[in-house]
């Protein structure tokens, strides 16, 4: 079986990376310059300085179609990529590996990849987990979901290896939706680590973060017990305390007020307003995401925020 990931970004390379050591994996990148810089090297040396390609990694900037190929490019450049290449991708399993909610369909990956490439197997991998530590070989647990069981069988023993394990299911709506809205959640929780605010405030964030999630995977049609897996309240914990995520360091920009590099991709900014936009359509009660939405924006202050969330009617829990 050949495999191929999609994409040079830290968490691209961190996956190729861990899987070639267990069999060959081609690591693709679309800038030519970028894979010579690579093949020199031996180390993505943009995206992540710490580890050393191993033996079985190759790097090109030439599309081909392998048996299993990994999407691990950000969530807003997935429709485009399947549009262009739907060629090289029919008939094969495509992995989405990213997190979120596409602002133009408001669908999820799988979503995305059934509908721009229906002769595909559509699966999603998602969980705990950064870039670097499934690159330096440090213990790392994942969801694999997809609906075809055979299927997710096989990728689950074909990509897991001694220090990257894969829990699988074939609830697919709620492994992307726990993925994409705990993004939100760690902006939010990040906003009162940058406010100040503490980390009775954070804790709570996440709780009733985590309550929101489910509400709404649910109605999704999710399985309750996929959310409190890996790929929602394990996800949710990992990104809501640790300045390695992302989403939580642009939360923390926006309450300390400091700018925030934006050449970096932050998933949960988008996924705010795609939900946002979801939950005004049809009338969904989704505090959380849509105070992070309007912070997103600009329409709203740290301070009228935090009166907004706290000044909601009371309710029981």
């Amino acid at each position: 079986m050949s495999v191929a990931v999609v994409g040079a970004g830290a968490f691209g390379t961190g996956l190729a990376i861990a899987l070639a050591r267990k069999s060959p994996v081609t690591l693709w990148a679309r800038d030519a310059d970028h894979v010579q810089e690579m093949n020199a090297m031996g180390m993505n040396q943009r995206r992540l300085p710490t580890a050393i390609f191993p033996k079985g990694l190759r790097v090109t900037d030439k599309m081909t179609s392998h048996d299993v190929m990994l999407l691990a490019v950000p969530m807003q450049q997935i429709l485009p990529l399947l549009e262009k290449y739907s060629d090289v991708f029919a008939r094969r399993t495509l992995v989405a590996c990213c997190k979120g909610i596409d602002l133009k369909t408001r669908l999820g990956a799988v979503d995305l990849i059934a509908q721009a490439v229906p002769s595909s197997v559509p699966a999603i991998l998602t969980g705990p987990s950064f870039a670097a530590d499934i690159a330096n070989g440090l213990p790392t647990a994942l969801t694999l979901a997809c609906a075809d069981n055979a299927t997710g069988l096989h990728l689950q023993e074909a990509l897991s290896t001694a220090s990257l394990r894969l829990y699988r299911t074939s609830d697919v709506q709620g492994a992307t939706l726990g993925g994409a809205l705990k993004n939100v959640m760690a902006i939010a929780c990040g906003v009162t680590t940058g406010a100040g605010l503490g980390h009775s405030a954070r804790a709570a964030l996440m709780t009733r973060g985590f309550a929101e999630m489910s509400r709404f995977a649910v109605s999704r049609g999710a399985d309750p017990s996929t959310l409190a897996g890996l790929s929602g309240f394990g996800d949710l914990a990992l990104t809501c305390t640790s300045e390695g995520s992302r989403n939580y360091r642009y939360g923390i920009s926006i309450g300390s007020n400091v700018g925030f590099d934006r050449s970096v991709t932050v998933e949960g900014a988008s996924t705010a307003l795609a939900l946002k936009a979801l939950a005004d359509e049809e009338k969904l009660d989704m505090p959380i995401t849509q105070t992070v939405a309007a912070l997103v924006e600009t329409k709203m202050d740290v301070e009228t925020a935090v009166t907004a969330l706290m000044s909601r009617p009371l309710k029981e829990e």
